[in-house]
Parts: C-alpha cells; structure tokens; sequence
C-alpha cells in the first residue's frame, strides 16, 4: 500500500515494528532502519545495485530480518518542489515494490529528501571520516536523515492524537 499521505500511512503502520527508510541512487540503495518506538533512525548499510529483482531480494531479506512494519521513500524533489525524472522512478521504484508478496500490505510512503544527502556529507565531515569511508556509507547516513524526519513528522501526529 502506497500512501501520499503521512498521516495515512501512520494510521496503516502495525504496532510495534520499526520502519526502513531508503535513499535510492542510480547505483547504490541507502538502507536505515528505525527502532520499534519509532523515535530514532540508523544507518543499516547500502545496497550495490543490480537489477530491480535482486536489489527487491536484498531489502525483502532486511525487512523479513528485522521485522520491519513500513517502508519510507526519499523522494528527490527539485529545489522549487516540482518532481523530475528521479522523483518518476522513485514512485515507479515503490510501485514495483508494493507489488511482489513480499511486500505486500506493506505501507510504503515518500519523505522529502531534498538536502539530505548534504546533511550526510556534512556530518561524515565533522565525524572526521575518511573521503574512502563517506564514499562506502554515505547513502546509508542520507537513508537515515530521510527516516528521521519522517519518524520526527510521525511523533509530531501521535503527540496531536494524544491532546485530544
């Protein structure tokens, strides 16, 4: 299931599981994963891609290991939030997804990830961590920045339920 939508796909999220968020690059997959409260986002490890088959393998393995209860997308807007070519096959990437059995009743949803990948940059800088290093993680860290804000938007609406 795919929802446009936070506050659906927060309404769809079962009970108790964390999420994956995924930085998807032409060449490589960022792949992060949330604790079960959802409160804090962590760079798992980035997937070499190969064709959409394998590369589907790989995180239905990851979800299946960890029990993963949804899936949130970086979608690429462009700087003035119009979609491109990336932001395309991003949705064309999660539609393919939402539709082997092993994703599915899944709820997959986009997060904008405009920026993140330079919020990663910069933080691998301050870390001090080799050009080598940030070349191996640095999608893996951009996954993690794109699942935070989603998990910080979520806490945001389950603070607004709980007021009322």
């Amino acid at each position: 299931m795919i929802f446009e939508d936070i506050a659906g796909f927060a309404a769809a999220l079962p009970r108790d599981r964390g999420l994956m968020g995924l930085d998807l690059g032409t060449k490589t997959i960022g792949v992060a994963l949330s604790d079960r409260l959802l409160s804090a986002a962590s760079a798992l490890e980035t997937v070499k891609r190969v064709k959409f088959t394998q590369d589907a393998a790989r995180l239905a393995e990851i979800a299946r290991a960890r029990e993963i209860g949804g899936i949130v997308l970086g979608l690429p807007a462009n700087m003035d939030g119009s979609e491109g070519p990336r932001a395309q096959s991003t949705r064309a990437f999660a539609r393919n997804l939402s539709r082997l059995p092993e994703f599915e009743g899944l709820p997959i949803t986009f997060w904008d990830e405009r920026l993140s990948t330079v919020a990663a940059e910069r933080a691998l800088l301050e870390a001090d961590t080799s050009r080598k290093r940030r070349a191996e993680v640095i999608d893996a860290v951009a996954a993690g920045y794109i699942l935070q804000g989603a998990l910080d938007r979520l806490r945001h609406l389950r603070g607004i339920d709980h007021d009322r």
